[in-house]
């Protein structure tokens, strides 16, 4: 069976048995299973035009070609886990952050890997996001900072929202308004952005706004809603809490039990959420009703990481 997969709806999914999986989201059927042997699959992101599949593991970072089975592009210069990858939208470079305490941005269109620049912090990058101005980072770190990366200047903010805390994950909002960091305390930080007036510092201003106590275990994960109206968070509690970001007042709480939520993303409308836990499975909700509308069940072991990517129009 063959599938036009530049105009089809593509899951993603990555976890601890060495494996991803390609799905149809809204049928269930996997279609494909992209071999990661030697490590776990610490996070996926798939290019804005449905070409190409990043993955980030243990001294790896892997290119695939959606189409093909196996890797066209191995960047295996990395010391440790890698935690974070993700793409410009124009798909003219690539990011991932690591245990080995760098952030990189990465040349996909190299015939060879090449590391063009290379943001160095004090201790491990547990989360790189990229900003909607398409040339900020933000990054979260085990040591509890987070920093603000202008890639081209090269200009640099830290922040520190809590001590001895370590930051999981790092979200912007797509219309550029919020930031939100989760700890492993499952506290989870929201900073106002606003557009810097200091022409001397072109970095995006961040003023705190608030500290919601999401959970009472740890945090995983943190994500806007393409429409910016909600932002969820995961934790080892085994929930995932959706706040709308009007108030960041908990709107919906989905939970499975026992096991750890890992990831989540949104539908591109919003309406829906998908979700990776510890027990293999991922799971299709549709917020509202808090019900479960699909299961992806193929993984041996815990699912750790999921991509998302909605139909790409023809030209």
């Amino acid at each position: 069976m063959s599938f036009d997969l530049f105009s089809e709806p593509i899951l993603a999914t990555g976890g601890y048995d060495h494996a991803i999986k390609l799905w149809q989201p809204y049928s269930g059927f996997c279609y494909r299973t992209l071999q990661h042997n030697e490590s776990q699959v610490n996070a996926l992101d798939i290019i804005p035009n449905g070409t190409l599949l990043a993955a980030g593991g243990y001294q790896h970072i892997r290119l695939y070609d959606i189409n093909v089975c196996h890797p066209i592009v191995d960047y295996d210069c990395v010391l440790k886990n890698v935690t974070r990858v993700g793409f410009q939208e124009d798909g003219k470079w690539m990011f991932t952050g690591g245990e080995d305490c760098r952030v990189r941005i990465w040349d996909i269109n190299s015939r060879i890997p090449l590391c063009q620049r290379i943001f160095d912090s004090l201790t491990p990058v547990n989360a790189v996001c990229l900003h909607p101005n398409q040339v900020e980072l933000a990054i979260g770190t085990q040591g509890g900072s987070v920093y603000l990366w202008d890639v081209k200047s090269d200009v640099h903010d830290q922040l520190v929202p809590e001590v001895e805390a370590s930051i999981q994950d790092i979200a912007i909002s797509p219309n550029g308004a919020f930031m939100a960091a989760i700890n492993n305390k499952g506290n989870c930080y929201i900073w106002s952005l606003s557009n810097s007036t200091n022409s001397e510092m072109q970095l995006t201003k961040t003023d705190p706004k608030l500290r919601v106590e999401a959970h009472k275990k740890y945090g995983l994960r943190c994500r806007f809603s393409p429409d910016s109206s909600m932002l969820v968070t995961c934790s080892g509690d085994g929930t995932a809490k959706i706040f709308r970001t009007e108030s960041f007042q908990l709107h919906v709480e989905l939970k499975i039990d026992k096991y750890w939520m890992w990831d989540a993303v949104f539908s591109n409308d919003s309406k829906y959420l998908f979700t990776a836990s510890s027990d293999g499975k991922a799971r299709l909700w549709k917020i509202e009703t808090k019900s479960i509308e699909r299961e992806y069940h193929a993984h041996m072991k815990a699912i750790t990481a999921l991509a998302f990517r909605d139909g790409i129009a023809k030209s």
